[in-house]
């Protein structure tokens, strides 16, 4: 998995990833970079997460992102990516008024890449990302997350 999945994944998953990380003893193996890191956190992370599992824990991700957005007066931008309209972009350095220190401090020591490379890495990918997770211009269940109905024509 490349870096900036991981960083996405962890971004959307963050309450989770945390929490988890949070309730491990320090000296458990946790690897910030290697050895999967936060892959293995992911993994372990949706496997505990009870009864809504991965959708649960990505629409809910999904939901407190945004609200970050519209915390940071962005709630332009990031309504752009979940409805049908063209995607607006976002800058590094919009993105970082977003996020918290702590989440971009976290992404980064968890993928290897540097604050610089999360942050354009993240500003690249962040607006499809959010575009492919709510092809019905809105947030999507946790359980059409967790089972995605097929198109049948």
């Amino acid at each position: 998995m490349s870096p900036i999945t991981m960083a996405l994944l962890g971004l959307l998953a963050y309450k989770a990833v945390k929490g988890f990380s949070a309730a491990k003893p320090a000296g458990s193996g946790m690897a910030p970079a290697s050895g999967g890191g936060l892959g293995d956190i992911l993994k372990n992370s949706f496997g505990n997460a009870g009864q809504g599992g991965l959708g649960s824990i990505l629409s809910g991700g999904l939901g407190d992102l945004l609200k970050q957005f519209q915390g940071a007066g962005k709630s332009d931008i990031a309504d752009s990516w979940v409805s049908p309209n063209e995607n607006k972009p976002i800058g590094a350095g919009d993105l970082s008024r977003v996020l918290t220190a702590e989440q971009i401090e976290f992404l980064s020591q968890r993928t290897g890449l540097s604050r610089e490379e999360l942050l354009a890495g993240l500003a690249a990918q962040l607006p499809a990302t959010i575009d492919e997770l709510t092809p019905q211009g809105r947030l999507p269940s946790p359980d059409e997350i967790d089972h995605p109905t097929s198109k049948t024509s």
